[in-house]
């Protein structure tokens, strides 16, 4: 089943699966660069409820703060992670707790999952708000100048329990010298995650960034709800 809102310019469906006997559920929450949440949903399990967001201002919204574009055909990244963030908190997340509460559930707990810039602003979230319990950064932008500088020298929420990231293989192997060190720097700061105590996980994934991309977004989910 799935129920669809609209927050300010935001696009949300809400995805649950009626067959599931609980009514006491994990919600996670997706922002989403299409509109590719019924996809997603479908591959996994279904032991949660999905709640994908999309209408994203992606160099926008999932970036935490500014950096000139890397292509000419791309636009500059500015910033504007942290005022999304309050409009997530403040206004999205409790119009669809509302909702989820009138179709008879009841939160466990909620998790943060993105791709690709999303999956770096489900990192940067971590720092920002005790909200999400567990993140997942699929194939995540993590080479975004001074990201792992900022993660290991600030302090992140102490209601985070598990953090699942992943790449592909491939990613790694390309021309641009800041996305080159991806591989490296997500095992490093994976790494680092781990030596604070946290339930931490990388995995590889065949092919390069835009290979199987909701196959990828998947097993992150089921990793952050595998326990429910």
């Amino acid at each position: 089943m799935v129920e669809k809102l609209n927050v300010g310019n935001k696009n949300i469906s809400i995805y649950y699966n009626e067959q599931i006997s609980s009514n006491l559920l994990p919600v996670v929450y997706f922002n989403s660069f299409e509109e590719n949440g019924e996809i997603i949903y479908d591959l996994t399990d279904k032991n949660y409820i999905f709640v994908s967001i999309s209408n994203v201002d992606w160099n926008r919204e999932m970036s935490p703060w500014f950096m000139e574009k890397l292509f000419k055909s791309d636009s500059d990244y500015t910033g504007g992670a942290d005022e999304y963030l309050e409009e997530l908190i403040n206004n999205i997340i409790p119009e669809v707790e509302k909702i989820i509460q009138n179709i008879g559930y009841n939160i466990s707990y909620s998790a943060l999952c993105g791709y690709s810039l999303a999956g770096l602003f489900s990192v940067y979230a971590m720092y920002k708000t005790d909200y999400f319990l567990k993140i997942a950064s699929c194939s995540g932008s993590l080479w975004y100048p001074r990201f792992v500088q900022f993660a290991k020298e600030n302090s992140f929420s102490s209601k985070v329990e598990t953090l699942y990231f992943s790449l592909g293989n491939k990613e790694k192997n390309t021309k641009n010298e800041l996305m080159s060190k991806i591989e490296k720097l997500t095992i490093n700061l994976c790494d680092y995650y781990k030596s604070c105590g946290l339930d931490c996980i990388y995995e590889e994934n065949e092919g390069n960034h835009f290979v199987d991309v909701e196959e990828r977004i998947a097993k992150g989910i089921k990793y952050l709800v595998k326990e429910n």
